[in-house]
């Protein structure tokens, strides 16, 4: 048998207390959640899941200067309201 050990942990409260309900529907405690966490970490060489943070890929990156460029060329047909702009779509 495998010995064991103790280690505490400093969490928010409300994190804590959400964890316990969500693991205690699955039939665990946190501390056996944890240890699913840990192993399943052992077994891939890391998180078992993506960390990275979100940035938009190159499409998004065109698009949103595209809108940055469109919202400040003085060229460019501005509408007062939605319907306005409808009515023009519809030509």
């Amino acid at each position: 048998m495998a010995s064991t050990t103790n280690f505490s942990v400093r969490m928010d409260s409300e994190i804590k207390r959400q964890c316990e309900s969500l693991y205690g529907e699955l039939g665990m405690n946190l501390t056996t959640a944890i240890n699913v966490f840990l192993r399943q970490s052992l077994r891939v060489g890391g998180f078992p899941f993506d960390v990275k943070l979100e940035q938009p890929n190159k499409e998004t990156i065109a698009a949103m200067l595209e809108a940055e460029r469109i919202a400040h060329s003085p060229g460019v047909k501005r509408y007062s309201d939605v319907e306005e702009a409808l009515r023009e779509l519809k030509r």
